[in-house]
């Protein structure tokens, strides 16, 4: 304790205090001594400021200073929530001009001695060549130091700029990278390019940070359980088209800056073309609704359990789905001939038309480089039947994402996208209103009914409607049993304002997993019966759900 501490003592009266005071006895030497310390330290520090402050650009950094691109200036990048995604920050890069070295055995002596780790063999050679070449590029500042202290002109100090991505994978894909001179060369680094360099502000995603951290956990543990060769989800609001989550598996860091060549690190939500099955049944229904041809109530009778075209048989998946069913009911039970039959009804220009519009059927136009184009569909009468029930034709996770917002958002077009606008899009109605209305309990019944294929993502309280789609992948333009599973899931179907497509590339059976039923039963099944959606990507997606439901549910649903 120090003994020369001041100590108050308070008196208490009716209308007055007053306190003590102990002896204090302060030499003034000592506090000039002091003082003069503080000054010095003071000093010092200012100094050392300045030093540093050397190392900074010219650069201007008034708010509305449009930045010169050649400038090693870059805007930072945040989430919805003004999270950081990335930042940027001044380095210096290091190089030498031999022409210019004063004395070439003493400057490589105690350069060993600063970089002990580099290969001066090849330093020397390079030396010989009598041509600039950058010795250290990103110098800590502590080797800096060092380096301009031995005072060789030869030493030539740039300034650059380093991206910092604090979250490392997690936006890899939307993200990109960018070169050692400042050029984007990937993702939103690389489309955003010249406006990153002029911005003076952060650039504002859609993304969600806590969403698509959770979505992404649970794609992995599904990756592991289900043996998939990658994975992929995205979630957006269907009027808006802001993108709330879009993650692919595997990613990558950003922070390593590799060099990716690994074709399976494929964008799988905007660059991966895939034909994803049964979710196509969807736009089926759909365009005979928008055509005014049928009701959910409309029957189909004496259904045959297969169909001829080519020479090749289209059959039902289940040999248990009655041969008399409404509409509704094909689409609630996924069944082949039904939805042939009612693609038939709608015909081959109306339903190609019909793609085209929901925007299926073209490569999009995003806010990314790293876009998919469809494969161009060879429309005809069997092509037709098969494209009916989502057989050989393609698209991308975004555009079904993309799809499905617009058949239930009411038949409003939406653009989807990653960048935060300023001002709203005045959207353009492209399909009957009926076609939401009709579609949308349909979707739910998909997911709340025993004859339904998605009853695993019923999770209490979000009203989730969706459609599942189980696709043998095409390698090298032949069918094989690897499986693309998929699930588009809308919510709430009441009052719709989210979609969510998930997809499991090459997923496998497990045999260990737990199954919970959600159907108020509480009974469990061990491993899975078979390797289709709704025994992998609807599971996955419930479990997604039950981590991100409530998060949604306080930050962007309305509370009336």
């Amino acid at each position: 304790m120090n003994k020369n501490r001041i100590r108050f003592e308070i008196e208490d009266t009716e209308y007055n205090f007053s306190y003590k005071k102990s002896d204090l006895k302060i030499d003034f030497n000592r506090i000039a001594f002091i003082f003069f310390i503080l000054v010095l330290i003071s000093t010092v520090f200012s100094i050392h400021l300045i030093h540093l402050g050397s190392r900074e650009s010219k650069i201007k950094k008034e708010d509305d200073l449009k930045i010169n691109s050649n400038s090693p200036y870059r805007a930072d990048i945040v989430d919805t929530e003004n999270n950081y995604l990335v930042k940027t920050v001044k380095s210096i890069d290091i190089g030498i001009n031999p022409v210019e070295i004063i004395d070439k055995k003493k400057l490589l002596l105690n350069l060993r001695y600063i970089f002990p780790e580099k290969n001066f063999q090849e330093i020397e050679t390079k030396i010989k060549k009598n041509k600039f070449f950058w010795f250290e590029k990103k110098i800590s500042e502590e080797n800096y130091e060092k380096i301009m202290k031995l005072g060789d002109k030869s030493i030539k100090p740039h300034e650059s700029l380093t991206r910092l991505y604090p979250h490392k994978n997690l936006f890899s894909h939307i993200i990109g990278q960018i070169d050692d001179d400042n050029y984007g060369i990937s993702g939103l680094e690389k489309s955003f390019d010249e406006i990153l360099k002029q911005r003076s502000e952060p650039l504002e995603l859609t993304v969600d940070s806590d969403i698509q951290f959770l979505i992404r956990k649970e794609l992995i543990k599904y990756n592991e359980i289900f043996n998939t060769k990658g994975s992929a989800a995205v979630l957006m609001n269907i009027h808006s088209g802001e993108i709330i989550a879009f993650t692919s598996l595997p990613d990558f860091d950003l922070n390593k800056r590799d060099k990716i060549t690994d074709k399976n690190y494929i964008n799988r939500v905007s660059k991966g073309v895939y034909e994803f099955g049964s979710v196509f049944k969807t736009f089926t229904l759909a365009a005979a609704f928008d055509e005014g041809l049928i009701e959910p109530e409309t029957e189909y009778s004496d259904l045959p359990k297969s169909l001829t075209c080519y020479g090749f048989a289209i059959r039902e998946y289940d040999n248990k789905i009655p041969k008399d069913l409404s509409a509704e009911e094909i689409l609630i039970r996924s069944g082949n001939v039904g939805s042939v039959r009612i693609g038939q009804e709608v015909g081959q220009e109306k339903f190609k038309s019909f793609l085209y519009k929901i925007g299926v059927l073209e490569e999009i136009n995003f806010d990314i480089e790293e876009t998919g184009k469809p494969i161009k569909f060879n429309w005809g009468k069997c092509p037709l039947a098969t494209a009916s029930y989502g057989h050989g034709i393609t698209t991308t996770l975004l555009q079904l994402a993309k799809a499905y917002s617009i058949i239930t958002n009411g038949g409003f077009e939406i653009v989807p996208t990653l960048v935060k606008k300023e001002k709203k899009i005045k959207r353009r109605k492209i399909l009957d209103k009926k076609v939401s209305e009709k579609i949308l309990p349909i979707l739910r019944k998909i997911v709340t009914t025993k004859e339904g294929t998605a009853s695993l993502a019923n999770v209490e309280g979000y009203e989730i409607g969706g459609k599942t789609g189980t696709a043998n992948k095409s390698i090298d333009g032949v069918y094989s049993n690897k499986k693309v599973n998929t699930f588009v899931s809308v919510f709430p179907t009441s009052k719709p304002k989210f979609v969510m497509a998930v997809m499991l590339d090459e997923s496998s059976r497990s045999d260990s997993y737990i199954y919970h039923y959600r159907d108020g039963s509480n009974f469990k099944l061990l491993g899975s019966p078979r390797n289709t959606a709704g025994w992998t990507t609807v599971e996955v997606t419930g479990q997604i759900m039950d981590k991100i439901g409530p998060i949604l549910a306080t930050k962007y649903l309305e509370i009336n």
